[in-house]
């Protein structure tokens, strides 16, 4: 009975190198730089992608408009509940809008507005007020 051996030849792992790149308003050889030239006319490096900038959503102000009728204490409640502002800082937006006619109440993003615009003006029929919100690009 005869055995036979299988030397197998090393296994080769290929690199991946980047490929040289062209450095262009260098010296120029006499066949006028269509050919390879000498080494100083080549750089090695890494190609990479720019990401493309990502624009900034469109933003929105939210403002409240005075009417004769729709109680301030409301309207501080309101600007409490929908847009996290603080008693005094409620109290103060509802003057502004009492004594300037509107008032903003905050700056956001379109969706976020319109929510906000949506959520005041359906407490405001729920509660039989005719207080007004309305929203203008920025």
């Amino acid at each position: 009975m005869t055995m036979s051996t299988s030397l197998s030849a090393p296994r080769q792992t290929s690199l991946h190198l980047p490929a040289p790149l062209r450095v262009t308003g260098g010296p120029k050889d006499d066949d006028g730089g269509r050919r390879g030239g000498n080494d100083a006319d080549f750089e090695t490096g890494t190609v990479t992608k720019t990401r493309p900038k990502t624009k900034r959503p469109n933003l929105y102000r939210v403002l409240l408009l005075n009417d004769d009728y729709t109680p301030m204490e409301f309207v501080v409640l309101v600007l409490q509940d929908v847009f996290n502002k603080s008693r005094e800082d409620a109290m103060q937006i509802m003057l502004h809008v009492h004594q300037k006619g509107v008032g903003e109440c905050g700056v956001y993003p379109y969706e976020v507005a319109e929510t906000k615009v949506t959520r005041v003006m359906d407490t405001a029929r729920k509660n039989q007020h005719p207080l007004q919100c309305v929203m203008e690009k920025q």
